[in-house]
């Protein structure tokens, strides 16, 4: 795993009255423990898998309440769960990543929405927007409109979070609607404390279960059921969802003397927003502000007459909303005239209409605003001086590097198995002349970026394959797909396996295999063997392939260049038609490197005898061409300065970070490159035999150099 939380889920034990201190997404999972749910499940996904993670770390608590966990096989598996609650009165809650999870769980949303719920339903999603995202830039917010989905946006604090959580339920079952549940990145790993509940043991579970099926054509969404629920959603559920809202006071009022302007904010920037008025001097330490403030921990649906209650009175208004379109500013300005309230509405004329509203975003914003409406009793030239003092400091910092920080995009990490096959793909296109190469989700798509430039489209997880079938046909030699097992579990062997031999696609596919869902944390999937539970599961790649009926597959090791260099070309030029599947096996590096390390510790701590692999660069040797840089990229291998007068090109260098992947040997040998590189290594607690044959070693390498015997010892 990424991260363990097995100390931390004890506190998801705490009882009435007791504190909870931790993180957002530890506090997310006590308040679904404490609102009685009966079953979780969802797709692992940054930001938001730490609560698959979390939920893992805390099986032994969910059996204890009877709670049944589902490690989904993708998002539209995780919402269908869901369906338990349409018939019965069965609390669940589901999880994944952004849009790009809402995009292939959302026919089931659908189907979920018409139908309507009768136990609660709540769907957390991890809104993954913004610079430190790594996902298309989408918002959630529209799929809520759409599907009439209630979307929750809490206040990032833990008390306002857990109550949301608690509350979506209720706001569920009273209006008979599923519920969002929207934390940004910070808002899941935001800490704080609040007072606990004890937990809830669900009503029905597989403790407690259920008698009779239940069985309601009204809930079948097929007409001429569908189109009363259309219109139930609008005549019964929606006022009901108005209503609970109101009652239970979900969004929240800060009152401020100046009261003739005001800030409307979507929960989750509320922090954001007075973190920017304490920095222009319109709020205190402790986060009163001296503008009125109407937080929205509920964006969707919006209640017309609270944006009436605030508005009223002012001159002005802004609207804090991120990202476009402006769903919320667009609903103001609608409320606002309909009740002939003359509020300026502010929004999108002062902050960007796209991107991440930061601190410094939010800011410049805010000081606009104040300076373009002159608030009773604010001194707006104090308010534009500070902006521009702190803009001041970011200038002045260009100023003192004298030239833009260069940009660091992300790559592979130290010793990835994925980056040899890459390595090999462009040996390969030396031969076969460039080809176009459909890519996917995954580490695998930091080949996009140099040295590799590898990967012409990305269209989402585990869609590689099915990405290729428009241009492959059209194009002079095969074309290459790629596709990790994670994404190959997802749905790539149905949309795209299955497809092309359905089709009868002459194309290559590439999978890697390194037995995870890497890129979000080393999550189980099933080729990794075990569920997890680490119970096996039996399944593995080759047998699913052969079952939709591909005929070509090959496995080769990716570490090994050269004969992935063989197979690919094989794959690339045989007169054999149909899919050619290749499986590049390779354990994720981290995860060998965290099961490695702990192990090697604890051998030298007991004296036990350890070697270590090192590689390294003889700079006599080195040419200073660099060739071997531009076919491997590993971070490790670098340059430096060579030292002789004689070369004025730096010389290659393996530093530090090096894990002995041997990658470089590798390169150097498949692509017949300079002999400099070379494998030391380094024996710790060495035996009295090692002591002895490296005396030897020294000696004879000595009397090579025509120098005195050396009598050094290892360490």
């Amino acid at each position: 795993m990424e991260r363990s939380f097995k100390k931390e889920v004890q506190s998801l034990r705490l009882g009435d009255g007791d504190t909870f201190h931790g993180e957002g997404i530890l506090a997310v999972t006590k308040a679904l423990l404490q609102s009685g749910v009966s079953y979780v499940g969802g797709y692992q996904g940054a930001p938001i898998s730490h609560l698959m993670d979390v939920l893992a770390d805390a099986q032994g608590i969910l059996d204890e309440l009877g709670v049944h966990l589902e490690t989904c096989a993708n998002e539209a598996g995780a919402a269908a769960m869901l369906g338990a609650s349409i018939n019965y009165p069965l609390r669940g809650a589901v999880t994944w990543k952004a849009t790009v999870g809402t995009n292939v769980a959302s026919d089931a949303l659908s189907n979920l929405a018409s139908a309507g719920v009768k136990g609660g339903a709540l769907i957390v999603v991890g809104e993954d927007y913004g610079e430190g995202a790594s996902i298309i830039q989408e918002r959630s917010h529209a799929f809520a409109m759409k599907s009439q989905i209630w979307l929750l946006d809490p206040r990032p604090n833990l008390t306002t979070i857990v109550d949301m959580v608690e509350q979506g339920f209720q706001l569920s079952e009273a209006s008979s609607t599923p519920v969002m549940l929207e934390l940004r990145i910070r808002a899941c790993h935001v800490r704080g404390s609040f007072e606990t509940k004890a937990n809830r043991q669900p009503e029905f579970s597989r403790r407690n279960v259920l008698e009779n099926p239940d069985f309601d054509y009204g809930k079948i969404c097929l007409p001429p059921s569908t189109y009363a629920q259309e219109k139930q959603k609008i005549d019964v559920r929606l006022p009901a969802a108005l209503d609970f809202i109101r009652e239970h006071q979900l969004n929240e009022f800060f009152d401020g003397d100046k009261d003739d302007v005001g800030i409307i904010v979507q929960g989750g920037h509320y922090n954001g927003v007075v973190r920017a008025l304490q920095q222009l001097g319109l709020a205190n330490v402790f986060g009163e502000s001296q503008i009125p403030i109407y937080v929205l921990n509920v964006t969707y649906p919006l209640v017309p007459d609270e944006f009436v209650q605030f508005c009223a009175g002012k001159k002005a208004v802004l609207i804090v909303e991120e990202g476009q379109p402006d769903f919320i500013e667009q609903a103001a300005h609608s409320y606002l005239r309909k009740a002939d309230i003359n509020t300026t509405i502010v929004g999108k004329d002062v902050l960007p209409m796209a991107g991440e509203y930061v601190a410094a975003v939010l800011q410049e914003g805010i000081a606009k605003f104040v300076e373009g409406t002159q608030p009773a009793g604010v001194d707006t030239s104090t308010v534009v001086d500070t902006v521009a003092r702190i803009s001041g400091y970011k200038a002045k910092a260009a100023e003192l590097l004298g030239e833009p920080v260069p940009p660091r995009p992300p790559g592979f990490c130290v010793g990835c198995p994925e980056r040899p096959v890459f390595s090999a793909m462009k040996l390969v296109e030396q031969e076969t002349g460039p080809f176009h190469v459909s890519a996917d989700i995954g580490c695998h798509t930091f080949s996009t970026l140099p040295p590799f430039n590898m990967g012409n489209t990305v269209l989402g997880y585990g869609l590689g394959l099915a990405s290729s079938t428009g241009v492959g046909p059209n194009f002079g030699n095969r074309v290459v797909s790629i596709m990790g097992d994670g994404g190959f579990w997802h749905n790539g062997l149905t949309t795209g396996v299955a497809n092309a031999i359905f089709n009868k696609d002459d194309s290559v596919l590439m999978i890697f295999n390194n037995g995870y869902t890497s890129a979000t944390g080393a999550q189980h999937i099933p080729s990794t063997g075990t569920n997890a539970r680490l119970e096996p599961t039996g399944q593995d790649i080759v047998s699913a392939l052969k079952g939709v009926g591909v005929k070509w597959i090959k496995r080769v090791r990716t570490y090994h260049v050269s004969e992935m260099r063989k197979v690919l070309g094989d794959a690339m030029t045989t007169k054999e038609g149909g899919l050619k599947v290749i499986i590049a096996d390779g354990e994720c590096m981290l995860a060998v490197q965290r099961k490695k390390k702990p192990v090697d510790r604890k051998a030298v701590a007991d004296g036990d005898r350890v070697v270590r692999s090192r590689f390294g660069v003889d700079e006599a040797c080195c040419t200073g061409d660099h060739s071997c840089v531009r076919l491997s990229g590993c971070p490790s291998l670098t340059i430096k300065s060579s030292g002789d007068p004689l070369k004025s090109d730096p010389v290659a260098h393996v530093d530090e970070g090096c894990v002995a992947c041997g990658l470089c040997g590798e390169n150097a040998h498949a692509a017949t490159l300079c002999p400099s590189f070379y494998r030391a290594d380094v024996v710790q607690n060495p035996t009295a035999f090692d002591r002895m044959v490296e005396r030897w070693r020294r000696r004879y390498i000595s009397w090579l150099g025509g120098s005195a015997p050396a009598t050094g010892d290892v360490a």
